[in-house]
């Protein structure tokens, strides 16, 4: 284990030309790209069929809320890593770079998402002039105002502040909304294929819960800021997967990164404090919890598309990382940054992730304080001669070293907190 305060004074790379650094921008990045791309093929849609009838507009918002809820389904979710990270490393690195980006795919859900409630509002608008039905008027503008609390509930501002009640409210508003939309469908006498898309959306929701169950969980509490939660219930999930836990199913999930060990059944979750619900799980150490679904793959699955890596992790950011670290499917290098890692998270870990990261740079903020994380970045991707960057940490560290980097030409990634 290193650490080294000269490691902080490493010169940074000159940023890229103006040009080039436009599309590195938060605002322009590929989630956002995504997003505008659904909309932009809304509009061209209702450019080059005006005018719609009112079964078109319907068509239109059914397709549009489809594609909404199928490309956030793990088994769609883990079909699209697979098919980006196919390509050998002996592509060109811009191309991989791109690919490398398939987790922005949350992009295809907002816009989605946007582009189904606004072509539902214009079925609604024309169902009411339409006249003769009133249950038909009834559902639709109960739908509208149903589709806009949960569009509106999802933007940034209140999910970030209040995110619990986000989540009920897309849990508990998006299972009436699909009832609402059977009902819809069936009083508009549909076709055939209106019918078959409600069933696989209905399915797709449906499979996660199908999956629900409740199993054993063995707690070690190593300080009272960390837990590793051990399950071993007959399943042991690809390195680089997460897991849902729940106390209470129907009300609060969150999701941890899988942490199976090579040739060992099961897998642990790294849980460190970071709100009630952790503080809880920490205190209260349950015998029990719920899962549900289907593990789904993370971000550093895109390590495979590269040479070598650096993951760059703060405090419990470890966790996410420390699969890959192990199954040492790719080359790379860890830099950390955590407070007094042996006592918070114990020797047996620490330990653990030294044996295959012996010439790791872990730095005890404790002793340093904060790093400066984007040139301890650079300077273990130069140092190591890595392709790439993945960054696990809170939502600010992230995105300054992940754009930090990108802005100076260098691959780089990270969560973007899009659910």
């Amino acid at each position: 284990m290193t650490t080294s305060l000269r490691r902080e004074t490493v010169d940074l790379p000159p940023l890229l030309p103006a040009h080039r650094r436009l599309l590195k921008h938060p605002r322009l990045m590929h989630h956002n790209r995504l997003a505008g791309l659904v909309i932009l093929a809304n509009l061209a849609f209702l450019y080059a069929g005006w005018p719609l009838t009112t079964p078109t507009l319907g068509h239109a918002s059914l397709a549009n809320l489809a594609l909404a809820v199928v490309i956030r389904q793990q088994y769609v979710v883990n079909a699209l890593f697979r098919l980006a990270t196919r390509p050998p490393t002996s592509w060109p690195l811009r191309v991989r770079w791109a690919l490398g980006k398939v987790y922005h795919f949350g992009g295809l859900h907002v816009g989605g998402a946007l582009a189904g409630a606004g072509w539902f509002l214009a079925l609604a608008v024309a169902v009411t002039t339409d006249g003769g039905n009133g249950p038909l008027i009834a559902v639709s503008w109960t739908l509208v105002a149903l589709l806009a609390v949960i569009v509106a509930t999802a933007l940034p501002p209140f999910r970030s502040r209040h995110h619990d009640h986000f989540e009920k409210i897309h849990r508990f508003g998006g299972w009436t909304a699909l009832a609402l939309f059977w009902t819809h469908t069936l009083l508009s006498t549909p076709g055939p294929v209106p019918l078959a898309v409600l069933a696989v959306v209905t399915f797709s929701v449906a499979l996660p819960w199908l999956r629900l169950r409740k199993v054993d969980v063995r707690v070690e509490r190593p300080s009272p800021h960390v837990v590793l939660a051990r399950f071993d219930y007959g399943e042991t999930p690809f390195a680089g997967s997460s897991t849902a836990v729940s106390r209470s199913p129907l009300k609060e999930w969150h999701s941890f990164a899988n942490v199976p060990s090579p040739g060992e059944s099961g897998f642990r979750l790294t849980i460190s404090r970071a709100g009630d619900w952790t503080g809880s799980f920490i205190d209260d150490m349950p015998a029990r919890v719920w899962v549900k679904g289907i593990t789904t793959a993370g971000v550093a699955n895109i390590e495979t598309l590269f040479t070598k890596v650096v993951y760059v992790a703060t405090g419990s950011g470890i966790g996410p990382c420390l699969p890959h670290l192990l199954a040492c499917e790719v080359p790379s290098r860890l830099v950390w940054a955590t407070r007094d890692p042996r006592t918070t998270y114990g020797d047996a870990l620490v330990d653990e992730i030294l044996a295959v990261q012996p010439d790791a740079l872990v730095w005890d903020t404790s002793r340093h304080g904060k790093p400066d994380m984007v040139r301890l970045a650079y300077d273990a991707y130069r140092d190591f001669g890595a392709e790439a960057v993945i960054c696990i940490s809170n939502k600010k560290l992230t995105w300054q070293v992940v754009h930090g980097l990108e802005r100076r030409g260098i691959p780089a990634y990270g969560a973007i907190w899009d659910s």
